[in-house]
């Protein structure tokens, strides 16, 4: 059985998405023909030279790590895990509002063919919606949580998405704002905490920006209580903008929270850029290597005191590796 918990700096760069890159940023609908699938997999290759290209420019190797889907990463799994780097792989169907294994009763082999650092689950998880459609997932993640528990080396990366619902929307006036403010932190502690007490048992949890530093603590507490004290929380970026994403980055960090996973932030906008002709692919490769290294700066500057010695701690134990 593994021991729960990572509480490492783990500085992901997720390009795991599926149906976005599919349709977004080709423009393809339906199943795709060997050459398309050729040419998103091109695409997710750019994203990981700039990762790389991020570990010359100085990000240290033993908090970074990448998340990238077996469909159109395969290869770069492989390589990534051959040059000792953390990888984290998707194992849910993309773009589901229903959290369901991508590949049902044989997930097991999937997860054990590429043995990633982290199998990550993305589920959006209401407490107050459809409570059928909450047990349903929560039988299937306690599964997985199981099986990476029990007979896995791999470790529980959960993306917690709460999407609202029109009711709850419908009582503020249908601002997204004011959920985002006031509804979403009570609703992700709520998730959480009833993820927890039917026996899914993440090591990290991957979470949505907060405004409040406090939410943010109290997401914290809840994710180390009764006995999960190596338990981590990294903070997402949802896409948003680069300035939205560094204020939950500053709060993220202040709050003990252990890192991020940003991804499309990083590198959306130069893949845009590179597929349209406006900048060569090295340029694309080097401004996806400065935003992300950028994060890490950010993260490692507004972290608290512990943070920071556990920083330092880390740094010391691999350097007499």
């Amino acid at each position: 059985m593994n021991t729960l918990g990572f509480d490492q700096l783990l500085y992901v760069l997720p390009f795991d998405h599926r149906g976005s890159f599919q349709t977004k940023l080709f423009g393809w609908s339906g199943a795709l023909r060997p050459d398309q699938a050729a040419q998103v997999s091109a695409a997710k290759q750019v994203v990981y030279d700039g990762f790389r290209a991020a570990l010359r420019l100085g990000v240290e190797q033993h908090r970074a790590g990448i998340l990238v889907d077996e469909e159109f990463g395969a290869g770069l799994l492989d390589d990534a895990r051959s040059r000792g780097y953390m990888t984290a792989c998707p194992a849910e169907k993309s773009g589901q509002v229903e959290f369901e294994l991508e590949y049902g009763e044989t997930f097991a082999q999937h997860i054990e063919r590429f043995r990633p650092t982290f199998c990550k689950v993305l589920v959006r998880y209401n407490a107050e919606g459809d409570q059928n459609i909450n047990a349903r997932q929560v039988a299937r993640l306690r599964r997985l949580s199981d099986h990476l528990r029990n007979e896995s080396q791999s470790l529980f990366m959960f993306e917690l998405l709460v999407p609202p619902q029109r009711e709850q929307l419908d009582r503020l006036g249908s601002d997204p704002s004011a959920f985002d403010f006031d509804h979403r932190p009570r609703l992700m502690l709520q998730a959480i905490k009833e993820l927890q007490d039917a026996g899914v048992e993440p090591d990290v949890w991957k979470v949505e920006g907060l405004h409040r530093q406090a939410d943010c603590e109290q997401i914290v507490a809840l994710a180390r209580r009764d006995g999960r004290d190596k338990v981590g929380c990294i903070v997402l970026g949802r896409g948003e903008d680069s300035n939205k994403v560094r204020d939950w980055l500053v709060t993220a960090s202040r709050a003990g929270f252990t890192g991020f996973a940003i991804g499309r932030t990083t590198f959306w906008d130069s893949l845009v850029r590179w597929r349209a002709g406006r900048i060569t692919r090295e340029q694309a490769v080097q401004t996806i290597a400065g935003r992300y290294s950028e994060s890490v700066s950010l993260f490692e500057r507004h972290a608290g005191t512990d943070l920071a010695l556990k920083a330092e701690h880390t740094a010391d134990g691999m350097a007499r590796q």
